[in-house]
């Protein structure tokens, strides 16, 4: 079974980004993601990553405009895909959402991956006026609106958080009807999304071994619904050698996000080293040594 290799970037400052993801192009990776904030609180209480080794994002930590700084990328490559990891849908109107979404997936031609979240930072809903507490409800209607925006061709829509007349929307996205949605987060509610409105779940707070659990309770949702095919599973980890691949494999893994170069590294030369000794393996045309 082959597996394909994200690289995450939102490390990286834009000129460094750039260089990585047209390496990453050239090589073969599968994509790369970028996580977004819309504004950072100067005091936060909590943290994406469960536990107290993760404490919370520093308030100047650097967060460019997702389909901006992807739009960007996009002129300088031609194949990788390019993933928001995860969008805080919710503390946007879906006009607004499913406009970035749909030209990034046009000038792109039909690259882009939707990650989406229900956000974990109460103080950045608070910032903008918006109740954190009804905040998966509201995720809820705009991932609603957003699709019907993306693939009819006339919406009105009188919902509890959205509320507008009919209205048209062009030009649609490339890809029909419309692109991946990635659904990030680990509580129930992210599963029931990831399977019913969803075409992937990125877990945040999950072990490897703790993945059978939940992908089999979405292909259930799924299933019920009347949805075909499966939930994709994204999950972040290192690969350092051959047979990490076969354990995210084995554990229904399709997607790993991981950072090619070590810290000592120039991470456009840990692209090419990874291309070289790890992808093959990954892409299914390399073999793991026993």
């Amino acid at each position: 079974m082959a597996l394909k290799v994200g690289i995450p970037i939102g490390d990286l400052d834009a000129e460094v980004a750039a260089r990585v993801t047209v390496e990453a192009d050239r090589a073969g990776f599968d994509s790369v993601w970028l996580p977004e904030h819309l504004v950072m609180p100067l005091v936060t209480g909590d943290s994406p990553f469960a536990g107290p080794s993760h404490p919370a994002i520093p308030p100047d930590t650097a967060f460019p405009e997702p389909f901006a700084m992807l739009a960007f990328l996009a002129a300088r490559t031609s194949r990788i895909g390019l993933a928001t990891h995860v969008y805080n849908i919710g503390l946007r109107h879906p006009f607004i959402t499913a406009r970035a979404v749909a030209t990034l997936d046009i000038v792109s031609g039909g690259r882009c991956h939707f990650g989406v979240g229900a956000s974990w930072l109460a103080e950045e809903w608070d910032a903008v006026g918006l109740d954190f507490a009804g905040r998966g409800r509201r995720v809820d209607e705009a991932i609603a609106v957003c699709r019907r925006l993306w693939s009819e061709p006339r919406v009105e829509h009188h919902g509890d958080h959205f509320d507008f007349s009919a209205v048209a929307f062009e030009p649609k996205p490339v890809q029909r009807p419309w692109p991946p949605i990635h659904v990030g987060g680990d509580g129930p509610a992210a599963l029931r999304r990831a399977a019913l409105v969803g075409d992937g779940w990125v877990p945040m707070n999950h072990r490897l071994e703790e993945l059978a659990g939940p992908i089999t309770r979405m292909a259930g949702l799924r299933s019920a619904a009347g949805r075909p095919g499966r939930v994709e599973v994204t999950f972040w980890g290192p690969i350092r050698r051959a047979q990490d691949v076969q354990r995210y494999a084995e554990a229904g893994v399709d997607r790993v996000l991981a950072r090619p170069w070590r810290l000592d590294e120039d991470p456009v030369a840990g692209v090419r080293r990874f291309a070289a000794e790890l992808l093959p393996v990954a892409q299914g045309l390399g073999t793991i040594a026993t």
